[in-house]
């Protein structure tokens, strides 16, 4: 049996896991971590739950057909429930507006709060529909790298629509030109920090996401976030996928331009069950193998791991996504004006990219997303409080003072948010914890802290990501955020299909 090595346990290396476990092959996944998941992890402080990272779940499909490509119930391991509001808006003029889950609620919803036509709304969500049905097959489930995706039937309808699918124009200047209300423009360009990008520079393709969440469906798993990543592990393992825990692979041994193995490192004693190393790994530090699939961030596997090769540096050094500055806070206090999902806005959206993106910090009126998992999920807090996940958009470091700027932008966001819901919001606080982008780079490896890869601010973004292989490296695999097709729970899903189905043809 072929044996492959995956470094990392991300969502995306847990995916891969199953795919080629299913396939026949004999794997290992290696995680220099003591806890599988990468960004969609969970801690616990001070009898509060929070999901550490990613909050929105969208396109549940993705992950029921991995249970069901080895004949399992997702039921079985894995409950969710559709929301039925994706977000609740505020903004300082005390403008407050829910977005409904089912599209003309919200559109009605829209019209009422703020006077832009309904019909505006209806016919925004159809064209994000239009663009997501053209792009999907083309841009999200084939590799770009290959010659049969360009000349296939979903190519084709790609060329044939090219003028409607917002290449060649900003998102912002889609949105402008549709909608009046500049509360509506900026509720939509907010979808560029899905995967980290500008609205002022990114294109308007990236109009396709909102389709996810109205047209879709938004979704809540009942067990947090983090039961996504605990479900995958557990139908990994029932399909004899071996993970080693603190285990850091320190370099992907290469001879003559083919995968030999990985050299490994141990962080510590702890080990999964049984899942420890062999003998032959404590001796010589090697595991020979067949294939290795990186779920680690691309630019470190080369910089990091393959110090000897020839690497793509065009690729690694485009400029990276955005990070985050998010504040975990426990609330002792419960507002029933919020939901899951709350979004409180600048009142000058377009400084606040500018100041992320040119000045490199954060604005100091940014937007602030909060999401409360105990709205859905009580035991995540104590009676009669509430668990906060506070999110500010910021950039990738570069050598900031991160302390000064957390120290300023604390200060920003609790006074923000205290004007707008009237209430003190400093003297709520009992615990709190922080991450910022140093701390995601050191915990999740993304280079710079950039939670995206590289950024997406220009129209050839999609063609400025790694393949999902190596044309160099025989048997070197990629998937994760940082590669093709993107970062966030569904691409980073889709990045380990796209490997698994084209495994064998490359």
């Amino acid at each position: 049996m072929k044996k492959v090595a995956i470094i990392g346990a991300g969502i995306a290396g847990i995916a891969s896991a199953i795919r080629l476990a299913h396939k026949g092959f004999e794997v290992s996944v290696y995680e220099a971590n003591s806890y599988a998941g990468g960004k969609l992890s969970s801690f616990d402080l001070n009898g509060y739950r929070f999901d550490a990272g990613p909050s929105l779940f969208t396109l549940p499909n993705l992950v029921n057909e991995l249970f069901e490509l080895v004949g399992k119930n997702p039921a079985d391991f894995f409950v969710y429930e559709q929301l039925t509001e994706v977000c609740r808006y505020f903004w300082e003029d005390q403008t407050r507006l829910t977005a409904w889950a089912e599209p003309q609620k919200f559109a009605e919803e829209v019209e009422q709060i703020t006077g832009e036509p309904a019909k505006k709304i209806t016919q925004f969500l159809k064209d994000s529909a239009f663009k997501y049905e053209v792009l999907d097959g083309l841009f999200l489930q084939d590799s770009l790298h290959k010659l049969s995706t360009w000349t296939s039937r979903k190519a084709l309808k790609g060329y044939l629509n090219l003028p409607k699918l917002g290449i060649f124009g900003t998102m912002n200047d889609a949105n402008e030109k549709l909608f009046k209300n500049p509360k509506i423009v900026q509720l939509f360009n907010r979808y560029a920090t899905y995967n980290g990008s500008d609205p002022y520079q990114t294109p308007a393709t990236l109009n396709i996401i909102p389709h996810l969440e109205y047209n879709i469906g938004a979704f809540f798993p009942k067990k947090g976030m983090v039961s996504i990543t605990d479900s995958l592990v557990k139908l990994a393992e029932s399909l004899g996928v071996k993970f080693y825990y603190e285990t850091k692979v320190e370099e992907i041994v290469v001879e003559n331009g083919k995968v030999k193995g990985v050299k490994l490192r141990r962080n510590g004693d702890s080990n999964n069950g049984e899942n420890t190393l062999d003998q032959i790994s404590h001796t010589y530090n090697l595991i020979p193998t067949d294939a290795v699939v990186s779920n680690m961030d691309v630019t470190h596997t080369y910089r990091k791991l393959l110090p000897n090769e020839k690497h793509p540096n065009f690729l690694l050094n485009q400029p990276k996504s955005s990070s985050g500055v998010i504040f975990y806070w426990g609330i002792k206090k419960q507002f029933s004006e919020l939901g899951l999902h709350n979004i409180f806005f600048s009142d000058n959206y377009q400084e606040e990219f500018r100041t992320m993106f040119d000045k490199k910090s954060i604005y100091h009126d940014p937007t602030v997303y909060i999401n409360i998992t105990s709205k859905h999920k009580a035991d995540d807090a104590p009676e009669g409080c509430e668990n906060w996940f506070v999110l500010i958009n910021a950039p990738a470091n570069e050598g900031q003072d991160w302390n000064e700027i957390i120290r300023q932008t604390k200060e920003n966001v609790l006074q923000k948010i205290s004007r707008i819901l009237g209430q003190n919001i400093a003297e709520l606080i009992e615990c709190e914890e922080i991450l910022d982008p140093r701390t995601i780079e050191s915990k999740t490896s993304s280079v710079q802290g950039a939670l995206y890869g590289n950024s997406s601010n220009n129209r050839f973004a999609a063609f400025l990501r790694h393949a999902n292989f190596s044309s160099k490296i025989k048997n070197l695999y990629f998937v994760g955020g940082s590669v093709h097709p993107g970062g966030g729970i569904p691409l980073a899903l889709s990045s380990a299909k796209i490997m698994s189905d084209n495994y064998e043809e490359i």
